[in-house]
């Protein structure tokens, strides 16, 4: 069975939107990192809003290393319309979050990623289908945005899996499932 990672950038108070002018310039050790989480992934989960904003801007962007995974990887939607425009490896998910990602993680491949789209990394957290956090802690506080982590996530437990630190001091945090229940 492939491991679901959801991976996220937060300020220290926990906003997970589109970084602005909370998230200052990425050091080579951010890049190095997410390069890292990456690696594993032949697959990537993105819900429609942020399927729509990165059409527009990664199948012609050179930042690396995601340009190249994101544009080489399929990318599964969940959305009830036609994915215009079209990017390449896009693909709709024909049915809900849980049996598509039950489905797809029973299937062949590596990991599966999910990257940006908050509103669905909450429902697959909330349906127990993750099994891996990546999170990238940047020493800023946001002030106001969505945050990934809400007042209706339930109690968890997690096992801290690995932690290491920026030159410009983010933190970069893996979790794996607890034993004492769900993430």
């Amino acid at each position: 069975m492939r491991d679901v990672v959801l991976y996220s950038l937060l300020s220290l108070d926990g906003v997970a939107e589109e970084p602005g002018n909370w998230m200052f310039e990425a050091d080579a050790d951010v890049f190095s990192n997410l390069a890292r989480v990456i690696g594993t992934q032949t697959d990537v989960v993105l819900g429609r809003g942020t399927y729509d904003y990165w059409a527009d801007h990664w199948p012609e962007s050179d930042v690396q290393p995601f340009a190249d995974f994101i544009n080489r990887r399929p990318k599964h939607v969940f959305t009830s319309t036609p994915l215009t425009p079209p990017w390449a490896g896009a693909l709709v998910a024909d049915e809900g979050p849980g049996p598509y990602l039950r489905k797809l993680a029973d299937g062949p491949g590596a990991d599966i990623g999910v990257h940006g789209s908050i509103e669905l990394a909450r429902a697959l957290l909330a349906a127990d289908l993750v099994d891996r956090m990546e999170l990238v802690v940047v020493p800023t506080l946001a002030g106001s945005g969505r945050r990934l982590l809400t007042d209706a996530t339930e109690l968890r437990r997690l096992e801290l899996a690995g932690v290491a630190r920026s030159r410009t001091g983010c933190l970069f945090l893996s979790y794996r499932r607890g034993d004492q229940g769900p993430i």
